[in-house]
């Protein structure tokens, strides 16, 4: 049964990502420790985060506006200076955080390009997205990139009609199970879950352990053994 398409993610599949946007929780934290503690801030911006995701999308430019819409809730109108000082800044950093991918990724790429095709499937801001991109230097070994707004069993489905390929010649690899494992699978295709520590809460859902297209890897590396067994 061989595979013809491999779907990869990018954030926390390729290259880190989480680890900046927790970082940049935790300076929401300290502007807003004098008011607010701790776990009351958290429950305020999921709460702020669930409810903007129809209205921002992903990514770091939402996550700023959720966190000075957090600031509002917790501190009150108008806010202190430094406080949105400190927001901005803290957006701006996770803006423009470089790009470092996890070990062995441009190799793992070079041999899963040997397997199918690499076609690129993240989410997120479309200009934040594509600079990532281009600064990891790993754009030329796909063969076509989609930055959606969300993940899908329609988008995976029509992605896979438009490459050509059968749903099950195809596999979606990625560290989410919400948008990268459960979409994959109720579309056809085959799915391998890399899980990374600090996963965001939004994205958690269950192991499909039992499912016979699914599979969890330690790492991306494994990816190309467990494409070999399909075949």
């Amino acid at each position: 049964m061989p595979i013809k398409l491999i779907c990869l993610d990018a954030d926390d599949t390729l290259w880190h990502n989480m680890r900046h946007f927790n970082a940049t929780e935790e300076a929401l934290y300290s502007l807003i420790a004098p008011f607010a503690d701790r776990h009351v801030t958290r429950e305020v911006l999921d709460a702020c985060e669930a409810r903007n995701l129809k209205l921002y999308g992903y990514g770091a430019k939402g996550f700023t506006l959720s966190m000075i819409e957090t600031a509002v809730e917790l501190v009150g109108d108008p806010l202190p200076q430094g406080v949105i000082a400190g927001i901005l800044e803290a957006g701006r950093q996770l803006l423009a955080h470089p790009v470092e991918l996890f070990d062995g990724i441009a190799e793992t790429l070079e041999v899963l390009s040997t397997r199918g095709r690499l076609l690129l499937v993240t989410k997120g801001d479309l200009l934040h997205q594509e600079a990532k991109l281009a600064a990891s230097g790993l754009g030329d070994m796909f063969s076509g990139i989609e930055i959606v707004s969300d993940k899908t069993a329609g988008l995976f489905a029509d992605l896979f009609r438009r490459e050509g390929v059968l749903p099950h010649e195809a596999v979606m690899a990625g560290d989410s199970l919400r948008s990268d494992i459960h979409p994959a699978l109720e579309a056809g295709a085959w799915a391998a879950y890399v899980p990374q520590p600090g996963a965001w809460s939004h994205e958690v859902a269950a192991v499909p352990e039992q499912h016979p297209r699914f599979t969890q890897l330690v790492r991306l590396g494994d990816l190309p053994n467990w494409l070999d067994g399909l075949d």
